[in-house]
């Protein structure tokens, strides 16, 4: 495409409008060489224009396969730019940035090296929303060697956009978990003897007659005893629910009112704890996995370490959306029996302030309850309190409110007693403290071998 420039604009009304007031007016009879004058010019302009057309035939725009950037933070897309032969000394780019992503600037003016057919530049960007984009075009001007034209072109370009969940201000508030003084191993102390068997050995004076293991003793004919170990490596998973319910707004979180790029909901908080949830589990030496579910199972990451798995976590993660739909334990249920077969610690993260799906969850979680440990985790979105914690009830329309949401603790106080009765702990999490509540959780359970 060829546009007029300012210059031109300005040329064509500095030749004609005075010259021909002044052929018109002045001197009529110099209206032949003024006419010349101006044809010259036209023609110019024309040739200035043809000449433009393929001056971009040399240039190529690339960028890289995959960009990666954090939600909120600040991030640079490496662009990559080819001039054949050194013909353009400077170029206009510009790039249609996918709604994710929000630059300072719409359009760079680059000055082309002379000595390298190759160049790069950065394209500051910042990272709105969480997800997965796709760059496909760019959009190259230049102009005409006499610059009465600009001539631009429309590229095509191939880049995938992976807007992962901001890490950096959540292990901000857990630093301290992540030094060897306050996580690791060694650094705790564990409570009980071990249940991992390790080997038998002779009976010895004071070993509980709960260790003896009768049929090696038959068989031996002397007493032999079980030995155990601490069981190091165990199974966590992260039982994440993605239903209509993880779409509502988190109320007072820290995120919420410094983030001007999006209204936090309930999923985000909870793809954000799972990942500082494996990045611990890590550094214990556990191993991490996790179930995403809706009305059916829609992510399934299996229990494994390492690096290279916390990536595949993290991928698998960052394109997770809540569904319009109900959650279905049932479904969820029947799946986690056929694929956790190993006992393992079960995190459940999900809503239960709706009283039918309160009572659908506990008539199918004995289920695992049987064989797995498990925790469920009702994240406080609503800022759900007792009636008489509220000391800024000033209008009938707040005391109605706290009522509400006193009655819904009321509920979720039940909930603890019912879960409680079937061996599954309930935890109401607060906002602001929803990793360090899960990690403590996590610790403790470590710390008194109850897996």
């Amino acid at each position: 495409m060829i546009l007029p420039t300012n210059r031109l604009i300005i040329w064509t009304g500095i030749i004609f409008i005075p010259f021909s007031i002044f052929v018109a007016v002045v001197q009529p009879s110099v209206a032949l060489i003024m006419s010349i004058f101006a044809a010259l010019f036209i023609i110019m302009v024309i040739i200035d224009a043809f000449l433009s057309t393929g001056r971009l035939d040399g240039i190529g725009i690339e960028l890289p396969e995959i960009v990666r950037f954090s939600k909120g933070r600040e991030g640079e897309i490496p662009v990559r730019i080819l001039n054949k032969g050194n013909l353009l000394k400077k170029i206009d780019i510009a790039f249609p940035l996918p709604p994710e992503l929000i630059s300072s600037s719409t359009e760079k003016t680059i000055e082309l090296p002379h000595d390298n057919e190759l160049s790069s530049i950065t394209w500051p960007c910042r990272a709105l929303k969480r997800g997965r984009a796709f760059m496909t075009q760019c959009y190259v001007r230049v102009a005409s060697p006499l610059t009465f034209w600009s001539y631009r072109k429309r590229m095509a370009v191939q880049s995938e956009i992976r807007v992962y969940p901001d890490l950096f201000r959540e292990k901000k508030d857990i630093t301290f978990l992540f030094q060897n003084r306050g996580l690791g191993v060694h650094s705790q102390r564990l409570i009980g003897k071990g249940r991992d068997f390790e080997q038998l050995r002779e009976y010895s004076p004071g070993d509980s007659y709960e260790d003896i293991h009768w049929k090696a003793t038959a068989k031996r004919q002397y007493p032999v005893t079980k030995v155990f170990q601490v069981e190091r490596t165990q199974e966590v998973y992260i039982i994440m629910d993605a239903s209509r319910m993880s779409n509502r707004l988190v109320n007072g979180s820290k995120e919420d009112k410094n983030a001007n790029s999006e209204t936090l909901t309930v999923i985000e908080k909870f793809i954000t704890s799972a990942l500082i949830m494996g990045l611990v589990t890590e550094r214990i030496g556990d191993l991490f996995g996790f179930v995403a579910f809706s009305n059916k199972i829609e992510r399934f990451v299996r229990a494994k370490r390492g690096k290279g798995h916390f990536n595949a976590l993290r991928d698998a993660l960052y394109t997770l959306q809540p569904v319009k739909a109900s959650p279905d334990f049932s479904e969820l249920i029947t799946f986690i029996s056929l694929r956790i077969r190993h006992r393992a610690l079960l995190i459940f993260m999900t809503s239960l302030d709706d009283p039918v799906l309160a009572d659908n969850f506990i008539e199918r979680i004995s289920v695992l309850s049987r064989k797995h440990l498990i925790i469920v985790n009702n994240l406080n979105a609503g800022d759900v309190k007792p009636v008489f914690a509220s000391p800024d009830a000033s209008t009938t329309e707040d005391v109605y409110r706290n009522l509400g949401r006193h009655m819904i603790h009321q509920n979720l106080k039940t909930l603890e007693k019912r879960l409680k009765k079937r061996g599954v702990g309930f935890v109401l999490l607060d906002n602001d403290k929803m990793n360090t509540q899960l990690i403590s959780q996590y610790l403790n359970i470590k710390q008194k071998q109850q897996l």
